[in-house]
């Protein structure tokens, strides 16, 4: 799809801003790293041009400064909490993570395990670690904690945390998902650094929401959106306002903190080097897009997707209606409807016509593909031949896979896999399209084509099984689906 973010720009000013930073505090920084460091698939959605790496990327300018701490919560290992994106356990993701930071060559220095309280299952995770060559702190809970200003600025409170020992200029600290600790694992090394005499300080990356944009920016609201479940909120921060006159939008969460971050700092350092919670940030992101209606309409697509993923979660009894009322609302601020959704338009009106399950994709030149539920195929597979035909130049009224073919393979789905749904599904219609591709010229142009649908936007009129969305998922696909019994 068109560009509407310049990525390039943002690998360059991005990486300076944060250099700035480190030579603000002497030559050590802290820094605690919001959302996904990588994997960043909202962002790439939202601004298009950035890519879902972009900020790696960007880390990769200053690697040789760099060192990561990767922060888990022992509540998250007590209770085997789930990253629901990728379907494992939290303490699984801290391995995953730190192998593919190591992998692309950066120094990760340890794991930090917070609100450590004695748990078992800490205690566990810290010895397999260990086993791994892995650094491994605790840092305990403190009673009272954020509030208790006096206990946390102590030798009974930061003072009790294990000692973190870094080496490098730049400490970023990331965690598999919120509530993991970071800030405080941040905090807690000001005040241990500070006992060693040693001077470093401490911002915050956070890609969204996007402060120097408009409050009511559909990439920002689109952040709301995507937030919904938190109940986060974008607010004008006051203390910019107050100290600055000017306009800065930060979330409820970082305002409401930062009367008692303010005390902290004083604590620490004896005065508070940030007037604002937009201070503390180094996010640059604003300043490069090159083209906002794009980057606008991108965002809306976005709050429409989050909009279905909710009904879908809602009907599998994964959420609440407060969530989607909550984006309802959002997309009432954006003025808004799903018909702005090209593709929920296209497959709702196939399905009229054919009066089955459809399915509509929008390719990167504009042009609407729609297909049909059949007894051969399902929507998500109609789909993807459809488009692969149109791609390559094929007449659509050429059958690339031969109903010979796929019959034994509905046999098979039936008969001896005791499957319902004798349709092939994506997966399937790909592998077929792969083994035909050696004999038959048509089906290697296809096949050749599957590229192109990365960053294409898709929507069916049914609920697609798990092993569909994760083929779209896989692709590139933005997928939406009304919340309608599984195809």
């Amino acid at each position: 799809m068109t560009n509407g973010f310049n990525s390039e720009k943002y690998l360059k000013i991005q990486s300076e801003r944060i250099q700035e930073r480190i030579s603000l505090f002497g030559g050590k920084l802290y820094l605690e790293f919001g959302g996904k460091l990588f994997d960043d698939n909202h962002a790439s959605r939202v601004l298009p041009g950035f890519e879902p790496d972009s900020k790696f990327q960007m880390l990769r300018q200053m690697i040789d400064s760099v060192e990561i701490v990767i922060v888990i919560s022992a509540l998250d290992i007590e209770k085997n909490k789930i990253r629901q994106d990728l379907g494992i356990t939290y303490d699984e993701d801290v391995l995953r993570l730190r192998e593919e930071f190591v992998t692309r060559g950066f120094l990760v220095s340890s794991v930090v395990i917070t609100h450590y309280n004695g748990q078992s299952s800490a205690e566990l995770f810290k010895k397999r670690l260990k086993r791994m060559g892995i650094p491994t702190y605790f840092h305990y809970t403190i009673e009272g904690y954020p509030n208790n200003i006096a206990l946390i600025d102590s030798d009974e409170g930061f003072g009790k945390n294990d000692y973190v020992k870094t080496t490098r200029p730049l400490v970023v600290v990331t965690a598999p998902g919120p509530g993991s600790g970071k800030m405080a694992v941040c905090l807690s090394q000001l005040y241990q650094e500070q006992k060693r005499g040693i001077q470093a300080g401490y911002a915050k990356f956070e890609t969204f929401p996007v402060w120097n944009l408009p409050l009511k920016h559909p990439v920002n609201i689109a952040y709301e959106a995507a937030t919904a479940d938190l109940n986060d909120l974008n607010m004008i921060d006051p203390f910019h306002l107050d100290a600055y006159g000017k306009i800065a939008v930060n979330y409820n969460r970082d305002i409401e903190i930062f009367p008692v971050l303010n005390a902290l700092f004083e604590g620490i350092y004896g005065k508070n080097p940030y007037k604002s919670p937009t201070d503390m940030g180094v996010n640059m992101i604003g300043f490069c897009i090159d083209d906002e209606e794009i980057c606008c309409n991108a965002a809306k697509n976005e709050i429409i997707r989050r909009y279905y993923t909710a009904l879908n979660r809602l009907a599998e009894g994964g959420c609440n209606e407060e969530e989607i009322n909550k984006i309802s609302l959002l997309m009432k601020q954006c003025n808004i409807t799903t018909d702005f959704r090209k593709t929920t338009v296209a497959a709702k009106e196939r399905k009229e016509k054919e009066k089955t399950s459809a399915s509509a994709i929008e390719l990167s030149d504009g042009t609407i593909i729609t297909a049909k539920t059949s007894s051969l195929l399902g929507p998500s597979a109609a789909l993807i031949m459809n488009s692969l035909k149109y791609l390559a130049g094929i007449d659509h009224q050429i059958k690339l896979i031969p109903q010979s073919m796929i019959e034994p393979i509905q046999k098979t789905k039936v008969s001896y896999l005791h499957g319902k749904n004798p349709r092939l599904h994506s997966d399937e219609v790909l592998v077929a399209l792969s083994m035909l591709s050696t004999t038959d010229d048509n089906c290697k142009k296809a096949l050749s084509c599957l590229e192109k649908l990365k960053g294409c936007q898709a929507h069916f009129t049914v609920m697609l099984s798990d092993v569909d969305q994760r083929i779209y998922k896989k692709l590139g696909i933005g997928l939406t689906c009304d919340p309608i019994k599984k195809a």
